[in-house]
């Protein structure tokens, strides 16, 4: 398990501050954690780097 104590997470410029669905994200090499930002408390998920772009490559695809 990773430790997060200093992890730098970063919440999405699209998140609301009305309370709204989102999530934090800290790069802690090799890997990606993710968590709620409404419960940072609540357990982290962890992916590869590979994993985490193709992620991000797939959103960014997909216009909302």
């Amino acid at each position: 398990m990773d430790d997060l104590t200093g992890a730098h997470w970063r919440k999405s410029t699209r998140s609301s501050s009305n309370g709204g669905n989102c999530i934090e994200v800290a790069v802690i090499l090799p890997a990606v954690a993710v968590r709620d930002s409404k419960d940072r408390d609540g357990g982290t998920l962890r992916f590869d780097r590979h994993t985490w772009q193709s992620f991000v490559d797939g959103v960014k695809t997909t216009a909302f």
